[in-house]
């Protein structure tokens, strides 16, 4: 797919919630590969990624995001803690959330989905193909899927 096939936002903001500093330099080298304007904002526990997405604290000027990429496995708030509080509040619930993790776990995968993720991908472990996955998403979410207008 080429940038002329698709309908690019004019710019999006993107929250990845992740802890591990190697996962965060693969996902960002997939932001930076794809064809979007995209703002990446970083979080690495779930009490700042609660704090970012609700504007609370040192994140009161945060935008809302596009679209959150969240681990599961977080230091302080746990992402399954993170994605339920997030999809229960009615000013943020249609704000897509994508699990991305390492975990195996088919419980943990269940959780994501009672939790109301909008998809749950396992983290490859290779660094190509982990790029083009974040690719794939990028892609999937910003070109593919259609989401509701903002409503200002």
């Amino acid at each position: 797919m080429t940038e002329a096939d698709v309908n690019l936002p004019d710019s999006a903001d993107v929250l990845l919630v992740e802890d591990n500093p190697g996962d965060v330099r693969l996902m960002k080298e997939g932001f930076d590969a794809s064809p979007f304007d995209l703002t990446v904002h970083t979080i690495n526990n779930g009490d700042d990624a609660l704090d970012f997405i609700f504007q609370r604290g040192d994140y009161v000027a945060a935008p809302q995001p596009d679209l959150v990429i969240l681990d599961l496995n977080l230091p302080r708030t746990n992402g399954d803690v993170v994605l339920a509080e997030l999809k229960r509040d009615p000013d943020r619930c249609r704000i897509p959330v994508i699990v991305f993790t390492s975990s195996q776990a088919e419980d943990d995968v269940l959780t994501s989905y009672d939790h109301h993720a909008n998809a749950c991908v396992t983290k490859p472990d290779h660094a190509t193909e982990f790029i083009e996955t974040i690719g794939r998403v990028v892609e999937l979410w910003f070109a593919l899927v259609r989401l509701p207008a903002d409503e200002e």
